[in-house]
C-alpha cells in the first residue's frame, strides 16, 4: 500500500535530486549578461542616432527653404515696386472707353 498516492500533491514536492543548480555563481553570470546586453543596446542606439541625424538634416534643409520662400514673399508684399504702380496707371488710362447708347 503506497502512502504517497493517498496524500494529494505529494508527487509535486521537489527534492534536492530534482532541483538543478547552475555551476556558475549568479554574480558572474549576471555581469557577463549585462555587459553583452549593454553592448548590443549601445550599437543599436548608435545606429538609430545616425538615422535620426540624417533625417534631421533633411528636415532642417527643408525648413530653411520654406523660411527663405516666406521671407522673399513677405518682402515683396511689404514694398511694392514702382514699376508695378506705373503699369497699373497705364492700364487704367488704356482701359477708359467712351460709352454711347445704340438705338435699335
Amino acid at each position: 500500500m503506497p502512502i504517497s498516492s493517498a496524500i494529494k500533491g505529494l508527487q509535486s514536492i521537489k527534492s534536492m535530486q530534482n532541483v538543478v543548480k547552475s555551476g556558475i555563481p549568479n554574480k558572474e553570470e549576471s555581469d557577463f549578461i549585462k555587459l553583452y546586453m549593454y553592448e548590443k543596446e549601445r550599437t543599436r542606439l548608435k545606429s538609430e542616432e545616425i538615422r535620426i541625424l540624417l533625417r534631421l538634416e533633411i528636415i532642417q534643409s527643408r525648413l530653411k527653404e520654406i523660411q527663405n520662400y516666406n521671407d522673399e514673399k513677405a518682402g515683396q508684399m511689404q514694398v511694392p515696386e514702382p514699376q508695378e504702380l506705373n503699369q497699373k496707371k497705364i492700364v487704367k488710362v488704356k482701359s477708359d472707353f467712351k460709352t454711347m447708347s445704340i438705338n435699335y
